[in-house]
C-alpha cells in the first residue's frame, strides 16, 4: 500500500504539484508516494482521461492529491473523453461522495478580499457538497434532435433518500464538532428533488441530531447571504450543482480561489484532495500560480486520511507564518505589494517548516 498518489494533471497542475512534492520531502519524508496521469495529460498519452492504471494506483494508495484538470486544448474532443470526465469518473469509482470545502480567511489577507474587512474578518465556514449524485450524474442525459429538427439538451436531477441521509450525516457530524449550526441549501420551492432533500434533512436532524440548529435556505438566497453576511454561516450542506456554485463564491471571500483547498471522502475515510482553483491555463507555465491551496489540501489529507494531525497543523502553521511575513503570489497581493513566484512561495513554506 502506497501512502499518496500525486496527480499533477493539466495547466498549472504540474507547477503547483512540484511545490507539494518539495514540502512533502521536508515535512514527512517517511511517507511513500507515486505519480499518475489524469485529465488532458492522460488523454494525450493514453487516449483516456482516467486510465485503468491510474484508478488502480488510487486504490492502492491511502489518499490522492490532485492538482488540476482541463484546458482549452481539449475543448473540441468527444465530451465523453474530455479531461473533466477523468475527475468525475474517479470520484464515482472511489465512492467519493462527500466534498468538504473550508473557506477560512487568514487575518493577513483580510484586505485581499473583495468584501469590507468588517464583514469578512474572522470568516471560518465549511461547505459540505454531495459529489456523486444530482444533476451532474443523473440519467437520462444527452442532446437529441426533435421532430422539427431543433436540438434539445437534457439532464436529470435525482437524489435518493439514502444519498441525502449519507451526506447529511457528514454535515451534521461536522456541525457537532464546530458550533452546532447547519444550513441546508436547496430549491424546494420549484424542484421535487429538492423538496425530498429538505424533508429528509429535517427528519434526520430531528431524529439523530437534535442538538444541532438546522436551518434551510433556497440556493439563490443562500448565495446572496453568503456575499452579504458570510459570517452568519458555520457549516452548509447542499447538493452537487448548488455546492459547486456556493463553494466558488466562498473562495472569493477568502481573497483568492488560490487559497481554497478541498477534500472528497468516501465511507472508509479514503480521500481525494485538490485545490478548488482549476487548471488556470491562462497562467500555466508562467511560474506565478499560488501553490497554497494545494498545500492546504495536502494538510487536509494528512489530517483526514493519513491520521497525521500534528503534521497537518505544522503545515498550516507554516503557511500562516509565511503570510504573516508578507510573502505573496500575484493573486493575493495588493497593488503596492511585491509578488513572488510559485517556486519562491513553496520555498518560503519549506523555510517556515524548518
Amino acid at each position: 500500500m502506497n501512502d499518496i498518489l500525486l496527480l499533477p494533471g493539466d495547466g498549472i497542475g504540474p507547477e503547483i504539484m512540484r511545490e507539494a512534492q518539495k514540502v512533502l520531502a521536508v515535512l514527512a519524508p517517511e511517507l511513500s508516494w507515486q505519480q499518475g496521469l489524469i485529465g488532458g495529460a492522460a488523454f494525450d498519452e493514453t487516449g483516456l482521461p482516467l486510465p485503468d492504471k491510474t484508478l488502480q494506483q488510487a486504490r492502492d494508495s491511502r489518499m490522492v492529491l490532485l492538482a488540476a484538470v482541463g484546458g482549452p486544448k481539449w475543448d473540441q474532443i468527444d465530451p465523453a473523453l474530455r479531461p473533466e470526465q477523468g475527475l468525475l469518473k474517479i470520484r464515482k469509482a472511489l465512492g467519493l461522495f462527500a466534498n468538504l470545502r473550508p473557506a477560512k480567511l487568514y487575518p493577513q489577507l483580510v484586505n485581499a478580499s473583495s468584501l469590507k474587512p468588517e464583514r469578512i474578518a474572522g470568516l471560518d465556514l465549511i461547505i459540505v457538497r454531495e459529489l456523486t449524485g444530482g444533476l451532474y450524474f443523473g440519467e437520462p442525459r444527452g442532446i437529441r434532435q426533435l421532430a422539427n429538427g431543433e436540438r434539445e439538451g437534457f439532464n436529470t436531477a435525482v437524489y435518493s433518500e439514502s444519498e441525502i441521509i449519507r451526506i447529511g450525516r457528514v454535515a451534521f457530524e461536522l456541525a457537532l464538532k464546530r458550533n452546532q449550526k447547519l444550513c441546508s441549501v436547496d430549491k424546494a420551492n420549484v424542484l421535487e428533488v429538492a423538496r425530498l432533500w429538505r424533508e429528509v434533512m429535517t427528519d434526520l436532524g430531528r431524529r439523530e441530531y437534535p442538538q444541532v440548529a438546522l436551518s434551510h435556505l433556497y440556493a439563490d438566497n443562500a448565495l446572496m447571504q453568503l456575499i452579504r453576511a458570510p459570517k452568519q454561516f458555520d457549516v452548509m450542506v447542499t447538493g452537487n450543482m448548488f455546492g459547486d456554485l456556493l463553494s466558488d463564491a466562498a473562495a472569493e471571500l477568502t481573497g483568492s480561489i488560490g487559497m481554497l483547498p478541498s477534500a472528497s471522502l468516501n465511507d472508509s475515510g479514503f480521500g481525494l484532495y485538490e485545490p478548488c482553483h482549476g487548471s488556470a491555463p491562462d497562467i500555466a507555465g508562467k511560474g506565478i500560480a499560488n501553490p497554497l491551496a494545494t498545500l492546504l489540501s495536502l494538510a487536509m489529507g494528512l489530517r483526514y486520511s493519513l491520521n497525521l494531525p500534528a503534521k497537518a497543523q505544522q503545515l498550516e502553521d507554516a503557511i500562516a507564518r509565511v503570510l504573516a511575513s508578507g510573502v505573496r503570489t500575484a493573486d493575493i497581493a495588493l497593488a503596492n505589494e511585491k509578488t513572488m513566484s510559485t517556486v519562491a512561495m513553496g520555498d518560503a513554506v519549506i523555510k517556515a517548516l524548518c
